[in-house]
């Protein structure tokens, strides 16, 4: 009886060490799975890695490039605006009425248009007909590549509008004031791609003094040649 006791007992133990071997093995395998698996993806990560720095740095080379061209259209833009202001500086004179401020001519609103109005004067007209002259001639020079554009920048002070009824705001007044220029200048020849009209009311004074000079100074029209 004793015997068959320890035979039993003999028998539980092999069969609990067959199981837990089987484990083993079993999670052995998983390990081993789970090894390859992440060996897979470090070598893909490494791949990725590789490919994004390849990536980087062809988009790098890239926006080199891209400065580089922006740099020399602005270079040529620059040296045609540099004609362009040597030609108008001779042609329209010296006058108090226009001026060169950084990279755009201005001209007092006075000059082409009376108080509160959007329709240009005769005067106004004139000084417009040699701009176009400029302008044409100008065209005939800059290469095709160069996508320019003469913006009219319309400004006014910080006094509301008496013609309620005509214009909503100053903010209107400018824009059409700038409108009515681009297409006076339209109709001398200039084509209507190379224009470009903005009105910006009173919000970009040149002056903040609250006097009549610095009121006078913020009306004005401006013309800057820049790219689309």
């Amino acid at each position: 009886k004793e015997a068959s006791a320890h035979k039993q007992a003999f028998e539980n133990e092999r069969k609990i060490s067959d199981e837990a071997k089987a484990h083993i093995a079993l999670l052995n395998t998983k390990t081993q799975n789970l090894t390859d698996e992440i060996a897979k993806l470090n070598a893909a990560l490494g791949a990725a890695e590789e490919k994004a720095k390849t990536q980087n740095a062809q988009i790098a080379d890239l926006g080199k490039r891209l400065n580089k061209a922006l740099a020399q259209k602005a270079s040529e833009l620059s040296y045609y605006r540099s004609d362009f202001f040597g030609t108008l500086r001779k042609v329209l004179e010296n006058r108090d009425d226009i001026r060169i401020v950084g990279d755009r001519f201005v001209f007092q609103s006075e000059l082409f248009f009376k108080s509160g109005s959007a329709s240009l004067e005769e005067k106004g007209k004139k000084q417009l007909r040699v701009l176009a002259k400029t302008v044409k001639e100008l065209r005939r020079k800059i290469p095709a590549k160069i996508p320019w554009v003469l913006r009219v920048d319309g400004h006014t002070d910080n006094v509301p509008v008496k013609d309620a009824a005509r214009f909503a705001s100053n903010w209107q007044l400018s824009a059409e004031r700038a409108i009515a220029v681009v297409r006076y200048l339209i109709e001398q020849g200039v084509p209507a791609r190379r224009l470009v009209a903005a009105g910006f009311g009173e919000f970009q004074p040149v002056d903040t003094a609250n006097t009549e000079t610095a009121r006078r100074k913020n009306r004005r029209i401006e013309f800057k040649l820049t790219e689309r």
